[in-house]
């Protein structure tokens, strides 16, 4: 089922998510929805916040659908270690058509649970690393905009401003 991604300011993305307890069908079934939602969305992943849930759940699946085998599920995840610096451009679906270069680390180890409670440890480098902070940083209420430089910023809420008022936003 395809679910409505939210739009910034919407509170819920600027909240940490709740952890997740119940591992459950429910839950099995939510992923589902994230994924085929970030597919419709030509997105390569997409958090539970952004769909106005205030859960600690996130997919990535750098492929877009197209090899199953790079699906991912992180369920209460935290990054254990990080190395190194990239500066790339990223995008986010709660923020249309609005890119800019952020800077993280090159690479990450996650820790997270799967669907069925088990944990895992993965580490990740490029585009990847970059994913999972991104999403992870969903999931504890930080959105990509506040990893830019303020000019770049604020230039970006006036331009939100703007086509709110202009009811494109």
């Amino acid at each position: 089922m395809l679910l409505k991604i939210v739009k910034y300011p919407e509170p819920v993305l600027s909240q940490p998510g709740e952890p997740v307890t119940e591992f459950n069908d429910e839950l099995r079934r939510f992923v589902a929805d994230l994924f085929e939602t970030t597919y419709a969305a030509k997105g390569i992943g997409l958090a539970a916040p952004q769909v106005g849930v205030s859960k600690r759940v996130t997919v990535i699946d750098l492929s877009c659908g197209k090899d199953p085998e790079q699906k991912l599920v992180l369920i209460n995840p935290e990054i254990i270690a990080r190395e190194g610096k990239q500066y790339e451009e990223e995008g986010c679906l709660s923020f249309p058509e609005i890119h800019d270069k952020v800077q993280r680390a090159f690479k990450v180890t996650v820790r997270a649970q799967d669907e069925y409670g088990k944990w895992f440890e993965m580490d990740g480098e490029e585009l990847l690393a970059r994913a999972f902070q991104h999403e992870i940083d969903h999931l504890d209420g930080v959105l990509f905009i506040f990893r830019m430089s303020s000019l770049k910023r604020d230039m970006i809420l006036r331009r939100i401003r703007k086509a709110q008022r202009e009811g494109t936003w």
